[in-house]
């Protein structure tokens, strides 16, 4: 028969402390509310009160405008969408393949390692407007048979541009990667790849899951940016109804979309970033 482990009965101590954190929590919570609250009602008063206020609202924020260019602007929100899957996907597969190229080791891999540094260090130095323009229009005149269309020309653009952020966050994570483990692997008796791919990418993604997903956010926000090559998104659409309307209230509809689309992102983000940062201290603990 087990034994009867009697219930922890905390201390007059325990519970004085274990009162005092929760007061201290409560007041942070009200003087948080309070302060922002007071912040809130001062902006509102400095904005509303303003002598162009109503030109500014009739011209920003007008619902009838809203309401007429939303189905055009949720239209065109799903080809986003579409596009940041694509782009996504397609510059995390060059991100890391950049970035185990530079990690390569011996003088026979020298011109892999050159090739890939010349690409991150051109790619992230160049406006990303400018490399958009260069593939949605310079590779059109060429006039190559097979040309891709001007999305998929763009979404080029997006993946080559963000492939080489990518690339210098996956190479951060694995040089992090203490050597010893990839010696110990291939003492094992695992090929470089096998190593590569077993013991080390692994721990690489794993600590540098913030930023990439960091990067993610802006990506999602610059797929935005198709819409200078002519493709109708979701702000062509509303360029397009600003155009008819002489409002730019579909701007700021196409801009409300874009948050709501970023906020679940931004949220597993900073989630992802806490549980790292909590095992980290757990591990310095150690």
């Amino acid at each position: 028969m087990a034994a009867h482990v009697p219930a922890h009965v905390p201390s007059a101590l325990e519970a004085e402390r274990a009162a005092l954190r929760r007061r201290q929590s409560v007041r942070s919570v009200l003087v948080g509310a309070v302060s922002t609250a007071v912040l809130g009602a001062v902006l509102v008063t400095v904005v509303v009160g303003s002598p162009g206020w109503e030109r500014v609202r009739d011209t920003f924020f007008d619902p009838e405008v809203a309401a007429e260019a939303l189905p055009a602007v949720l239209t065109g929100l799903w080809l986003n969408v579409r596009l940041l899957v694509f782009c996504a996907l397609g510059a995390l597969a060059v991100g890391l393949l950049a970035a185990v190229l530079r990690t390569l080791r011996g003088p026979v891999f020298f011109p892999l390692r050159a090739l890939a540094t010349a690409y991150t260090y051109g790619f992230r130095g160049a406006p990303l407007i400018i490399v958009l323009y260069l593939m949605a229009f310079g590779v059109p005149g060429l006039r190559l048979e097979n040309t891709p269309s001007v999305l998929v020309l763009g979404g080029i653009a997006l993946v080559v541009t963000y492939g080489a952020y990518i690339a210098e966050v996956f190479r951060a994570g694995i040089e992090s990667v203490h050597p010893s483990q990839i010696a110990a692997a291939r003492s094992l008796g695992l090929t470089y790849p096998q190593a590569m791919r077993w013991v080390v990418l692994p721990q690489a993604v794993r600590r540098v899951s913030p930023p990439l997903l960091n990067d993610m956010v802006a990506l999602q926000k610059d797929v935005g940016l198709i819409s200078l090559a002519g493709p109708i998104d979701a702000i062509r659409a509303a360029q397009i109804a600003t155009a008819q309307t002489y409002n730019f209230t579909p701007y700021i509809v196409a801009g409300v979309l874009f948050v709501l689309m970023a906020v679940p992102l931004v949220a597993v983000t900073d989630q992802v970033t806490l549980r790292a940062a909590r095992r980290q201290s757990a591990e310095g603990a150690r």
